[in-house]
């Protein structure tokens, strides 16, 4: 079954994530996580199960990453600095994803990028009670995953780690490896 959605004009057959594809997305990732994370249940996993989930769901979304990366970019010019890859992932590959920009871009101009949500999609729902700050980072591995994916297509090596201090408002650190 093929989900067809309006896109952001609202013109039918647009290009473009609808309401219905947003919705979907949420809970596909809801379930990856609750599936990972059920099968790391045993009686004494120790924190090699949650890591093995993190990664699973970081792969993922690296996979997803990378084809976003080949895809999207595909009218736009060459990058030619690190800064306007960066840029892109904010403003084009976030609008595609959630229908919105990133909230801010920060560099120390050395190779190390913080990109804020202060409303990430994937935690709006989380945001009712303080309890569920701890349970954030098992939804941030496949965002930071789709982030770093994006950026090996673009030829870029990083490192991205994700933090959550106050709900739905999460920060990406994104560290690119020097070859």
């Amino acid at each position: 079954m093929r989900v067809r959605s309006a896109g952001r004009g609202g013109a039918p057959g647009a290009r473009g994530p609808g309401m219905a594809d947003t919705a979907l997305f949420e809970f596909l990732l809801t379930e990856m996580v609750a599936e990972l994370w059920a099968r790391d249940r045993d009686p004494d996993p120790g924190p090699r199960g949650q890591k093995t989930s993190l990664s699973a769901l970081e792969g993922m979304g690296f996979r997803v990453g990378q084809a976003l990366g080949e895809r999207l970019p595909r009218e736009l010019p060459a990058f030619r600095e690190e800064l306007d890859a960066l840029k892109f992932l904010c403003k084009d590959l976030w609008a595609a994803l959630f229908q919105k920009q990133m909230d801010s871009l920060r560099t120390n101009h050395q190779g190390t990028y913080v990109l804020q949500d202060n409303s990430f999609p994937l935690l709006v729902r989380m945001a009712s009670g303080v309890q569920y700050v701890d349970e954030a980072p098992k939804f941030l591995a496949f965002p930071c995953g789709l982030l770093r994916g994006a950026l090996s297509t673009l030829g870029i090596r990083s490192l991205v780690t994700a933090s959550v201090t106050t709900l739905p408002a999460c920060k990406f650190q994104v560290v690119i490896q020097k070859s």
